[in-house]
């Protein structure tokens, strides 16, 4: 393998899982160091890290190829393109990895964190609790520098005290509690409205006042039920949309 390494995938049994590779993949190489290798490992030492047939894996590949995410040259190899666009519309078919390569490749600055008292309309989602903590975070495309979404989280308090702010600067929330924290992530419940932009969004995201977004309400759950995170995201709506697709069983 070389020093880009992908991530592990926990499969899920009702999506395809040439799709679930892709994600997992995608998440890596939009959240990759900046010093990483553009070089991905060959077909067959990708297919043995997911632990996939190599037939998997080519057909992951060519959806990440059909997105401008890579190029493939006979003999040469697989390289991911350092042009690449990072806010295309993707098709979420439910699976974790799909929310957290959905959320990978911007740029993040953490705007500030601390501990809040539980906001009335989360408190719902907090049974118990009189704390959160609060992350809030900006979000902008990593070769333009413009801002495309900022964001609040409020996580429990033990949870929190395990997450390193350095990861949050490069990797999304989900992928902070799933793969550093160690949260057994067992759904996340999305709502996606459109509302206006409030001065605060406005000024963040450099759109007027009242100007259409998109927000996003994202409720985690761990495997034993409890709500260990919910996020809500404002996505400047000229940057963002939202494709859903629903599989038969």
């Amino acid at each position: 393998m070389t020093a880009f390494a992908p991530d592990s995938l926990v499969l899920n049994r009702k999506l395809p899982l040439w799709y679930q590779v892709s994600q997992s993949l995608r998440a890596s190489i939009l959240g990759r160091a900046p010093d990483a290798s553009l070089r991905l490992p060959t077909e067959e030492q990708l297919a043995a890290h997911y632990g996939v047939s190599v037939l998997t894996m080519r057909q992951a590949l060519k959806e990440l190829e059909a997105e401008g995410l890579i190029s493939r040259h006979r003999r040469r190899g697989t390289f991911i393109e350092p042009g690449a666009r990072r806010s295309a519309p993707r098709r979420l078919l439910g699976s974790i990895d799909a929310i957290v390569a959905q959320q990978s490749g911007e740029r993040t600055t953490i705007l500030g964190h601390g501990e809040d008292k539980v906001p009335g309309d989360l408190a719902e989602h907090f049974p118990g609790l009189t704390d959160v903590v609060t992350y809030r975070r900006l979000r902008c495309d990593g070769d333009s520098g413009e801002p495309t979404n900022w964001a609040e989280n409020a996580v429990r308090p033990e949870v929190a005290a395990r997450i390193d702010l350095a990861d949050l600067e490069r990797w999304p929330m989900t992928k902070v509690l799933r793969d550093a924290v160690g949260v057994r992530i067992s759904r996340i419940t999305d709502t996606v409205e459109a509302r206006l932009a409030d001065p605060e969004t406005a000024d963040l995201l450099q759109v007027p006042l009242l100007s259409p977004i998109l927000h996003y309400t994202g409720v985690t759950y761990d495997e034993d039920g409890r709500v260990v995170d919910v996020a809500r995201i404002r996505y400047r709506g000229d940057r963002f949309s939202f494709t859903v697709t629903v599989e038969a069983d």
